[in-house]
């Protein structure tokens, strides 16, 4: 759940204005607890390792995101996913991804070598296949770190992000919209956040276009604090409850 509602940033149009450089480096920890109403149902961490790798000749953060349910959700349909990006650091998109997803009795391990310079990506499943992608195509996990690039002082409340991404085979379309300010609760504290809309598909999941909220702590960090979705079978709350390793501090919000 974490990974469809945050991974939605994808390509970088030349109208879209962006920070000078990123505000996350290596040695980042996020840890976050999803919740199903009031039931806790599940955990996350993202981190970035604190060395930095080598992919096609390029220097990259290696980005894991490690997903879990717990408690009672676990004995009903255990998951233990990882998707790791291994992201360009100075263009920031994608040089390798791969993802490990154990869900219940479903398996599924898929592995992804880019190749901008030629516009192809190279998907390796149970087959191998050659796929035609555009100009700074992003995947899931390295999407939610460009998105930490974007200079939301320069939007407008009703602006439209429009993008492309990678997921399994495909290429995508998506409109991301710029909401605002806000002040948030967390399980980290209060924030003052930016809020983002991603207009979903229309499936059997999402109660709507407009059923996602995503908010990113309004500092040089940009941190998605908190995450919201309205499913057809009820709500999904991500709420940040630890951090470690960022560049700046946090912009907690304070009482008047």
């Amino acid at each position: 759940m974490f990974l469809i509602v945050s991974g939605f940033v994808v390509q970088q149009p030349l109208d879209i204005p962006t920070e000078e450089r990123p505000h996350f480096g290596t040695g980042e920890v996020l840890k976050y607890k999803v919740h199903y109403g009031l039931i806790n149902a599940a955990e996350a961490e993202i981190e970035i390792a604190p060395e930095i790798h080598h992919v096609n000749n390029r220097p990259c953060y290696r980005a894991n995101v490690f997903g879990k349910t717990v408690g009672s959700f676990d004995f009903f349909l255990r998951i233990r996913d990882t998707w790791r990006s291994f992201i360009d650091t100075s263009l920031i998109v994608p040089q390798k991804y791969y993802r490990n997803v154990e869900e219940g009795k479903y398996r599924k391990k898929e592995n992804v070598t880019f190749n901008h310079n030629s516009k192809t990506a190279l998907v390796e499943t149970k087959q191998t296949l050659t796929l035609k992608i555009p100009d700074r195509v992003q995947d899931v996990v390295s999407g939610f770190y460009y998105l930490r690039t974007l200079d939301f002082d320069r939007y407008r409340p009703g602006d439209v992000i429009r993008m492309k991404g990678y997921f399994y085979k495909k290429i995508y379309d998506m409109q991301v919209v710029y909401k605002g300010r806000e002040t948030i609760d967390t399980k980290a504290g209060t924030f003052k956040a930016f809020k983002l809309v991603p207009k979903m598909p229309s499936t059997d999941l999402f109660a709507g276009e407009s059923s996602v909220s995503v908010y990113l702590s309004d500092d040089k960090n940009k941190v998605p604090v908190l995450i919201k979705a309205n499913l057809l079978v009820g709500a999904v709350k991500v709420d940040l409850y630890e951090y470690s390793g960022l560049k700046y501090r946090l912009n907690f919000a304070t009482s008047d």
